[in-house]
């Protein structure tokens, strides 16, 4: 059984749309794609630099276009990543010049992956496949990095039809620059109960 770790740049009102830069992804009028630079310190650079480690990524289409448009000719800044298999998730495009890139069609497919060996599927941005898998309880770990800033509009990392689940933290750190880096691991169901009962 696989792990698919949901690894997400969020802002406090849970905001995850365009971290990287101010055309990565206007949708829906969105105005400030780019918002994660101003935050880069020291810590914040080691800490990329573990969670991009060498495994395979699970990715919806947007993403993996993006992902494919850039990452192929800079992959000195991502050991690995041409070589690792990139599966995406998408109902309108079959195939890449990407190399090592596998495409599904459907949540069923997504859980026959999960159900092989092999190594862990990260997911990065891909904010339309996060909510499918949490509709479906399909994730096992959030490695968030919680930026402090309210951004208002944008694409969120939580919906409403989200299943219940609870997590617990498994590591945390706080950078200088105010980021909180908080990994979750799924921990069961909710419980719930009377304050001072």
């Amino acid at each position: 059984m696989r792990k698919i770790i949901v690894i997400s740049f969020v802002s406090l009102d849970g905001i995850m749309q365009a971290p990287g830069g101010p055309e990565e992804d206007t949708e829906g009028g969105f105005k400030y794609g780019g918002w994660v630079e101003p935050f880069g310190d020291e810590t914040f650079g080691n800490i990329m630099v573990k969670q991009m480690e060498s495994t395979d990524l699970l990715l919806g289409r947007k993403t993996f276009e993006i992902f494919a448009s850039y990452w192929p000719n800079h992959a000195n800044d991502w050991p690995g990543i041409n070589d690792v298999t990139k599966y995406v998730i998408s109902g309108t495009i079959q195939k890449s010049d990407w190399e090592n890139s596998v495409f599904l069609n459907s949540l069923a497919d997504i859980e026959n992956l999960k159900k092989t060996s092999g190594s862990e599927l990260k997911v990065w941005g891909s904010s339309e496949l996060v909510h499918l898998l949490l509709e479906h309880d399909m994730v096992d770990e959030l490695w968030l990095k919680i930026f402090p800033l309210i951004l208002g509009k944008g694409k969120k990392l939580f919906t409403e039809n989200s299943v219940p689940a609870a997590f617990t933290l498994t590591e945390s750190t706080v950078a200088t620059s105010g980021v909180i880096f908080a990994n979750y691991k799924r921990a069961g169901k909710v419980k719930t109960g009377a304050i001072g009962s």
